[in-house]
Order: C-alpha cells, then sequence, then structure tokens
C-alpha cells in the first residue's frame, strides 16, 4: 500500500502537480513512517512549492533515518537554500559529498550554496553600492517564479542568462533596459508596478537608487542638487577591447535575430523563423538556444533528422564551452521527441528513451520523465501487439497444465509465464499458475495472479477458489470467507467454494472456542498484530469501550453485539485468536 502511494506521487510529481505528490507521499509515510526515500520526495515536493520549512523538516528526517545516503543531504541543501540559509546549506552539501564525492547535483549545489553565501556577506549599503544589487540577491529567482508575470521568462534561457549576469555585476542594468522582460521583472523584485513604465524610467530609477557617499539615498528634492555637482554622465567602462565591443554588439543583434524568430514561429512562418534562427546561431555561436529553437521548427515540419542534427550540434556545442546543464537535458529531450515521432514509423523506440534518459542524467526534468515513461509504454505496448498470438497462448497453456501434472510446477510456470505473454487478457492462464505459485509456496505471486484472474473475468469461479485457498494458506481465514462467499454469488453450487465456506467457518469457530494450542494462537495473534485492518479495530475507541464490556458489563455487551458492524469487527477480532468467547 505504501507503494503504490508513493507511485501515485511520483507520478504527480513528474506532472507537476506537487500539492497532490505532496499528499500521496503522506500517506506512504502513514504506512511506513521509517521509509527515508519517502521523506526525501515529500521535501522534494514541499520545496516545489517554496515551503521551505516543511522541505527542511522532512530532509531533517531523510538524514535521520539514512545518515549515509546523500541525497538526503542534497535535499537539505535545497531547503536550506530556500530559506536563506546559506552557510547552512554550504554545510549540508559538503557533508553529501563526503559521502558521494563525484555527486553533481551536490557539487553544483555547493558551488551556488557558496556564491550565494558570499553575495549575502557583501555590504550592501556604502558609497556606490546600488539598490540593485539586493533586488537581484539570492531570493530573485522565488520571487520571479512565484509572480505569473514573470514565471514563464524563466524557461527563457536567454532572460535566465541576463539575470545571471546581473547577479554578478548590477550594474550592467544599463545595459538590458531595452528588454521589456527585465523591465517586467524590475517590478517584481522592486515591488513596482512597471506595466507602463519603459527603459529610459529603469534608468532614471537607476541614477535616483545610487547611495550618496554619506550612505544617505538623495530625496526627489535634491536630485538637481546632485546632478549639478555632477553635470557630466558617467563614462563606459574603459576595459572593454574593440573585439569584446564587436563580440557584445553581435550578442544583441542574435537576441533580435530570435524574438524576430520567435515571432514568426508563432504564426506558423516557419521558413522565415528557420532564417532568423540561423543568422542569430552565426552572430553568436555560444547560445545553443538558437539551436534548439530551429530544432523545435524543424520537429514541427516533421523534418526529424534536421531537428536530431541541430540537437547534437546544441549538446556538443553546449559542453565544449560548459553550458547550464539544463539546457543541455533541453536540447537532448527535444532529440528524444524527434526519435519518438520517427519511432512510430521504425517501431524502434530505444533510441528515444536512451536519449531521454541522458536527459535525466543531466537535469531531471518532470516534461523529459513524462515523454521517458511514454516512449517506454509505447515500446511495451508495441511489443505486445507483435508477441501477440492466442493460438500460440493456447499451446503454451496446454504445455504448462501437462507439467502442472507431472508436479513439475517450475516448468508449468514458464510456460503459463509464456501464454500470459501471448495473450495478456487470458484469466485461465493467471487462475493456473496462480495454483503453481500455491503449490510452490510463493503465495503473494499467487494472490496477485488470482486477483488478475478475477479482475478479467468476475463471474469465473476458478479465480475465487485460487484467491480463497491462498487467504487460507495464510491464515486470513476473515478474507478467504469473503473471498469464498463472494464467489458463491456467481456460482452458488460450486462445490469447491462451498468447502472452502465450510473450512473457514470451522477454523473461525476453533478460535472462538478457544480450541488453539498455545503455539497456534501465539502465532495467530503476531499475524493479526501485523494486519492494519486488526490496529485500526484495537485502536478505535469504540471498539475499546466494546471490548471492555465484554468482560465487565454483560448488559451492555449484548448491546453491542446487536449493532451488526461491532458484531462483524469483534468476529474479526475472535478468527485472529485476539478475543476468545467461553
Amino acid at each position: 500500500m505504501a507503494d503504490e502511494a508513493k507511485a501515485k506521487g511520483n507520478a504527480a510529481f513528474a506532472a507537476g502537480n506537487f500539492t497532490e505528490a505532496v499528499s500521496h507521499f503522506t500517506e506512504a509515510i502513514n504506512l511506513s513512517p521509517t521509509n527515508h526515500v519517502l521523506f526525501s520526495n515529500r521535501s522534494a515536493a514541499y520545496a516545489s512549492l517554496y515551503k521551505f520549512t516543511e522541505a527542511l523538516s522532512d530532509a531533517q528526517k531523510t538524514v535521520e533515518i539514512k545518515p549515509d545516503w546523500s541525497k538526503g543531504y542534497s535535499r537539505l541543501g535545497v531547503a536550506y537554500m530556500g530559506l536563506h540559509s546559506y552557510n547552512d546549506a554550504v554545510l549540508a552539501y559538503r557533508r553529501g559529498l563526503e559521502i558521494d564525492p563525484n555527486n553533481e547535483p551536490l557539487r553544483s549545489g555547493l558551488a551556488e550554496a557558496e556564491a550565494a553565501l558570499a553575495r549575502s556577506s557583501r555590504p550592501r549599503t556604502g558609497p556606490g553600492v546600488s539598490l540593485f544589487a539586493e533586488a537581484f540577491g539570492p531570493d530573485m529567482w522565488v520571487k520571479l517564479g512565484n509572480d505569473p508575470t514573470t514565471r514563464g521568462f524563466l524557461q527563457q534561457p536567454d532572460f535566465v542568462k541576463i539575470l545571471q549576469d546581473l547577479q554578478k555585476n548590477p550594474n550592467n542594468l544599463k545595459l538590458y533596459v531595452d528588454d521589456q522582460r527585465i523591465v517586467q521583472a524590475m517590478g517584481v523584485l522592486m515591488k513596482v508596478n512597471v506595466q507602463t513604465r519603459g527603459a529610459e524610467d529603469v534608468k532614471m530609477a537607476e541614477a535616483s537608487s545610487r547611495w550618496s557617499p554619506e550612505g544617505k539615498r538623495p530625496a526627489a528634492a535634491e536630485a538637481d542638487t546632485v546632478k549639478e555637482k555632477r553635470p557630466e554622465p558617467e563614462p563606459e567602462p574603459m576595459d572593454l577591447s574593440e573585439e569584446e565591443k564587436e563580440k557584445k554588439e553581435k550578442k544583441a543583434q542574435a537576441q533580435k535575430e530570435k524574438e524576430a524568430g520567435n515571432v514568426a514561429y508563432k504564426k506558423k512562418d516557419f521558413e522565415t523563423a528557420i532564417q532568423h534562427y540561423t543568422k542569430a546561431n552565426e552572430l553568436d555561436d555560444e547560445d545553443i538556444s538558437f539551436l534548439t529553437n530551429r530544432a523545435a521548427v524543424y520537429l514541427e515540419m516533421g523534418k526529424y533528422e534536421d531537428c536530431i542534427k541541430d540537437c547534437d550540434e546544441a549538446v556538443e556545442r553546449g559542453r565544449e564551452i560548459r553550458l547550464d546543464y539544463k539546457m543541455i537535458a533541453r536540447a537532448l529531450t527535444r532529440k528524444g521527441t524527434a526519435l519518438v515521432k520517427m519511432a512510430k514509423c521504425s517501431k524502434d523506440y530505444e533510441p528515444a528513451i536512451e536519449t531521454f534518459h541522458k536527459a535525466l542524467t543531466e537535469h531531471r526534468n518532470p516534461d523529459t520523465l513524462k515523454k521517458l515513461n511514454d516512449a517506454e509504454k509505447a515500446k511495451k505496448e508495441l511489443e505486445q501487439q507483435e508477441y501477440f498470438d492466442p493460438q500460440i497462448a493456447d499451446e503454451e497453456r496446454e504445455k504448462g497444465n501437462q507439467y502442472f501434472k507431472e508436479q513439475n510446477y517450475p516448468e508449468a510456470v514458464k510456460h503459463y509465464t509464456e501464454a500470459l505473454k501471448r495473450n495478456p487478457k487470458d484469466p485461465k492462464a493467471y487462475s493456473n499458475r496462480a495454483a503453481c505459485y500455491t503449490k510452490l509456496g510463493a503465495l503473494p505471486q499467487g494472490l496477485k495472479d488470482a486477483e488478475k484472474c478475477i479482475e478479467l473475468d468476475p463471474t469465473f469461479a476458478k479465480g475465487y477458489t485460487r484467491k480463497g485457498t491462498i487467504q487460507f494458506f495464510m491464515r486470513e481465514y476473515d478474507r478467504a470467507l469473503e473471498t469464498y462467499q463472494e464467489g458463491l454469488k456467481h456460482d452458488p453450487r460450486n462445490p469447491e467454494l462451498l468447502d472452502g465456506v465450510r473450512r473457514c467457518v470451522e477454523q473461525i469457530n476453533k478460535a472462538g472456542r478457544g480450541d488453539l494450542s498455545p503455539e497456534e494462537l501465539k502465532e495467530r495473534q503476531a499475524k493479526a498484530m501485523q494486519d492494519p485492518e486488526i490496529q485500526n479495530i484495537l485502536t478505535d475507541p469504540v471498539m475499546q469501550q466494546v471490548l471492555v464490556d465484554l468482560q465487565e458489563n454483560p448488559k451492555s455487551a449484548r448491546d453491542h453485539m446487536g449493532n451488526p458492524l461491532v458484531m462483524n469487527k469483534i468476529q474479526k477480532l475472535i478468527s485472529a485468536g485476539i478475543v476468545q468467547m467461553r
């Protein structure tokens, strides 16, 4: 049950439904409170919701349960970063690297934490310090991610690159004030409505936000005085060579070409978009987004080979200049998408699956994970379609039957399994394999097959006899009785089902009369105490009072027995050997 809740949580997380993921992981934790992976997963979900206090609590629990697991320290680092506890984040990442020195997420996390710690220790006031330095602090990403007007910008590599530059040198703001995205971002970071403000307003804002040499911000009335004292504008930095200036101009022109390509792409003018992205790449070969954008156009046009070629070039160039791993992951994901499209004709999904795996090693993106799962599912379905053959399935099932008669159960299982590969919808094969597993003592596998048999054909009585028999051998007499009774609804005169009911009632009455040996009673009680249903009954305050009344207040006990729900629970406790009626 915990694994099932965990799987649901993982699926919700991959789909970006973080609140739902938290709910499923919480359910799994309640069922398995010592599983460190569950706390780790919930910590990641909380962090994705920017609930870093909760993320920290779960990360600490993860490390407490499994102190030698490096990922727990990665979760700690993320939570501390979100809470701006940069020194603690550095310590967490370093502790994780002591356990796993080659762990790339821990290494990159440590670098980011150390950079944030260094930034946070810089003076925020004093001569020549811009107020925008504080705006571009470590919590900048959270602020922009929380605001719906700027959240989408964070998916644009060129925008992220500009912000990274501004974090290093806030004084470069004047280089980007013509970009309306930066204007909008500044409004969010400075908590100012800048929808109607233009580039000149931002320039003026920066000028007025300078600190005076005395450490006081000049008032608006003092602005003219300050201006009179310094009538000349600040000179451009002289440390840029002609070559560097030319390079900067080319980069700016490349961004304009990219924007023009984006406009053409949205209009589905693909040929024009390709021209602009090509020109942008010629001007600036250090931004692989031009290649990945062109690859997206080729993907839309159905030119999958060209798309793959651009993605490969982007990955190669990105690694050559040590670009952000997220950009490389994006290129690989796009390549994988093209390979999936081609697989619909070639019937070969393996190259796409391999590419998605590579992308996930670069960056574990939920969208990439979903694409990988879809590709693996498509591959499995294709294999099943190609392998499907009911006639061969029947032949394999008959071979299994023959080995079953010879009591060669392992060989029988092999043939029943092959029959199910050829025809996964055959309830008889599941029923027969369940019988084999029962003979081999593999009761959990047998129970699973019996339940699948009933799912495929609820009217097939054999499925109920298989399931009931396994539950009986597992000493779950109440559940076995329910299974046999359910089967009798479909086949009221079935002798195996009727005999099963008789045997279950006999075992239940044996426990009720107290006829169990001390060893049998001890074994049955130990097994019952591991049953969640029995645990719920025993912790129910109403049932606790009923049990007291059974011993001390016979009149009240008789009243309780008139309640079918209470009587059913008492019967379960009797069957489990917890309660004995004398």
